[in-house]
């Protein structure tokens, strides 16, 4: 968890931000595929001990009701989390002429898969 204070200290959308978070970080996917996650994580309790009822006192509800302001909060979170990371940088040489070795960078197949971006650097 990011913050220093103890959950209990927390204020309720602190507590939402970071269980968003917390969420995304044990598996990286968009919604609505984090909403299954957060809903796991939820039933057993793994953010702090809170389940149900205690996320809804931090302003994490599940409810059909509640999904349009869940989703936002979880774009908003992974968005930041997002810009956040680190980016690898790969640049693409143009051929050399004619008769000359040409050698292909090479990307580390983890990299590929990992969620690396790729693009020129501006």
């Amino acid at each position: 968890m990011d913050s220093r204070r103890r959950p209990e200290e927390q204020s309720p959308i602190d507590g939402a931000v970071d269980f968003v978070r917390f969420c995304h970080r044990r598996r990286r996917v968009g919604w609505p595929e984090l909403y299954d996650e957060m809903c796991h994580v939820a039933s057993r309790g793994l953010y702090h001990g809170w389940g149900f009822g205690e996320l809804a006192e931090h302003g994490i509800a599940f409810g059909l009701s509640e999904m349009p302001r869940l989703a936002g909060l979880v774009a908003e979170v992974v968005s930041h989390d997002v810009d956040r990371r680190p980016r690898l940088v790969v640049g693409v040489m143009a051929p050399e002429a004619q008769g000359a070795r040409s050698e292909a960078m090479e990307v580390p197949e983890e990299a590929l898969h990992a969620g690396v971006f790729m693009g020129a650097a501006r």
